[in-house]
């Protein structure tokens, strides 16, 4: 690797361990073509300076990031704001189907906006995750169903993250790919 190639930080939260795989399924293929990868819960995050770019994630629920991630874009906002950054979350609404849930799946929570909108990021991209229906009310397993759910499970959209880390990385210069990785 040369001393010219990007250094990026991905940086995640996650609570059940989707938000975890995807951000380690960047990394692995931003480092695949070259960049100097470093990947971090939130909680550890490293120290900014040492990158270009940034990519976050986190999980969403009750229609927020995670708070973790809210506050690590609270307490460095103006470090973010000099870097090329990359926002993604996940949750259920990219998976809904349905007239009312491919709506509602792409309608962005007002809590997102105003997270993704203090640092301008060159993108955000909103992901589905793993959903298991044990231990989910009925009412929500209703209001899934209502909302288009289809399934339980794993419902990553790899493809469509593998398409994301592409355009991050032709932004930033990077070789094509050799290889397809794969996904977890």
């Amino acid at each position: 690797m040369t001393t010219n190639s990007p250094r990026i930080s991905v940086v995640f939260a996650t609570a059940q361990g989707s938000t975890r795989d995807i951000a380690e399924f960047i990394g692995t293929e931003l480092e695949s073509r070259g960049a100097v990868v470093e990947i971090a819960e939130v909680e550890h995050a490293p120290e900014l300076s040492r990158f270009d770019a940034v990519v976050l994630g986190s999980a969403v629920h009750n229609m927020a990031l995670l708070p973790a991630l809210e506050e690590y874009v609270r307490s460095h906002r103006d470090e973010l704001n000099v870097r090329d950054v990359w926002l993604f979350s996940v949750g259920l609404g990219p998976a809904l189907s349905g007239p009312i849930g491919r709506r509602y799946g792409r309608l962005v929570p007002q809590r997102i906006a105003a997270v993704r909108d203090s640092i301008a990021p060159r993108d955000y991209r909103a992901f589905a995750g793993h959903y298991e229906r044990v231990g989910v009310s009925l009412w929500a397993r209703i209001l899934y169903r209502v909302l288009g759910g289809g399934r339980y499970g794993d419902l990553r959209d790899w493809t469509a993250i593998r398409v994301w880390t592409d355009s991050i990385a032709r932004t930033l210069g990077l070789p094509a790919a050799q290889s397809t990785s794969m996904h977890p």
